[in-house]
This record gives structure tokens, sequence and C-alpha cells, in this order.
């Protein structure tokens, strides 16, 4: 197995923290899936058992100027890592303005992602910073459960609003409860609601659009203003809308009533799947 990897030009490692950025937001520990063409990271808390899943995925080529891999072997051409998100970021974070960033899989005393980052200094000599974050090796046997998730078909698919808009709604809803409904329609309208004892509260959202596609999967003779609707945890849902720090190019959430709540970003060239499973 042998990963090495090497970022010069200041755009890509400027885009390669900020994904590493949003995913410690995401995720306290991850999964990296290094292949041939692409980076994976991956969060697979089992859905059964109320936890989120993500997939986001990025192509090496857009990001690298080097990129060398061995899987664990021919027919199966892949490395799976497990790592603290924060650790990637907080190293990535000493890249600002670096001549060079390399990653490398070694092995000092323990396995680590070793990431050395090449500054610029007053003297025309650079300095080398390095980072040894621990990771653990997953056995061939576990990545079963670290695929691509399946999209399920959904009933309602909805373009986003602005993402720092929602969040600074529900920022103001979790006050009030910990439970949020989302509901959508194929008119282009979405709705978050909160309902404690007391008091009820929606924000409306309208004419957001509905992608293409999604009109062909629906059955055709549903009333289109018909809501569908998904009870999730509140936190689970500013969690997400957290770890969006840039608006992304394009924003889906797709609604399985009373069963999951599935949203497709892409940032850029980085795309992002995130599952909230709703509350039984």
């Amino acid at each position: 197995m042998k990963f090495r990897a090497k970022i010069v030009d200041a755009a890509c490692l400027n885009h390669f923290t900020r994904v590493s950025n949003m995913i410690a937001k995401l995720a306290k520990t991850c999964t990296l899936r290094i292949s041939p063409r692409h980076l994976n990271f991956i969060l697979s808390d089992k859905v059964a058992s109320g936890g989120v899943s993500m997939w986001c995925e990025l192509e090496q080529e857009n990001f690298f100027n080097e990129f060398q891999m061995e899987g664990v072997s021919a027919e199966n051409n892949a490395i799976y890592l497990e790592l603290t998100s924060e650790n990637l970021s907080r190293a990535l974070k000493t890249a600002q303005n670096a001549r060079a960033l390399k990653i490398k899989l070694t092995n000092k005393h323990f396995p680590c992602l070793t990431v050395s980052i090449e500054l610029l200094s007053v003297s025309s000599s650079s300095r080398i910073v390095t980072h040894d974050i621990p990771i653990k090796v997953i056995p061939r046997k576990l990545w079963k459960d670290l695929q691509e998730p399946t999209v399920p078909d959904c009933d309602v698919s909805i373009y986003l609003p602005v993402l720092k808009t929602m969040k600074s709604v529900v920022e103001r809803m979790k006050n009030i409860s910990n439970h949020l409904i989302i509901e959508a329609n194929r008119n282009g309208d979405l709705n978050l609601k909160i309902e404690s004892e007391l008091v009820c509260v929606t924000t409306h959202f309208k004419d957001l659009g509905n992608p293409p596609f999604a009109s062909e999967n629906a059955s055709q003779d549903r009333n289109p203003a018909r809501m569908a609707e998904v009870h999730v945890d509140i936190r689970k849902f500013l969690q997400f809308l957290s770890g969006q720090q840039v608006n992304p190019t394009k924003a889906i959430c797709n609604i399985v009533r009373n069963k999951v709540v599935h949203f497709d970003l892409l940032h850029e060239d980085v795309s992002l799947q995130y599952f909230i499973p709703a509350l039984s």
C-alpha cells in the first residue's frame, strides 16, 4: 500500500483546505477512501441506528499536481483510512500561502498520514512544517459498509434557498424545539416548521424550483401542491448547515416521506451527499 500526493497550485490548496474544514464540521471521525481517480470522505453512521451518513467526492486531478497510489491489490486498487477530521483540517490551516503541500502514507511507530507544508520564508530558503496524523487502516472485509450510498426514490426533490438564510432561521428555531419538520412540494415550496405545546413556527420559502428530472420520477397523477414531510433532529440539520461555509454551486433537497432527507450539493467540482434519517 502506497500513497503520495502533492499540490503546488495556491487555488487548489485553498479549495482543498475548505473541503477539509467542511468535513471537520460535519464529522468528528471519517473514512478517507483513496482510489486512482478520486478521494472520498465518508461517514457511515448506520441510518437504522439514527445516524447521519455522508459521501463527499473530489476528483484527484482537479487538486493534485502529483498523485501516486497503490491499493491493497490490483483488483482492489483502493485504500481506506479512518482519521479524526479535525486533525487534517488543523494541519492544513498552516498551509495558508504555502509554496507546496505533500501528503504521504507513512509508518512512524504507527500508521500516519504525513502532511508536509513548504512555507515561504523571508529569505529565499523555505521552511518545512510536518504534521503526522494518526490513522487506522480499514481492512478489506469492512469496505462493504463504506460504499457510495444508494439514493432512494424521493417523493419531492427541490432546490434549496441560500444556506446562510436557512441556518439563521434554524438557529433561532432550535431554542424552541429539538425537532424540525422539513416539508416541500413540486410547486417549488419549502417549509421549515417547529411545533411545541405553546407555539407553532413556520418559515416559508417560495418559488425555489424543482429539478427537471424529479418530475419524471414522481407519479404524474399526484397533486403538485401536496407536501412531503420529514421530521428530523434539528441539531443534525444545523450541523449540516454549519459545515457549508461557501454557498454551493448547486443544492438540492430530496425528501422521502417520513424516512430520510437527502441533500445533494456541488461545491465547484466537489460533490457532497448528506443523509439525515427521519425521527421515528
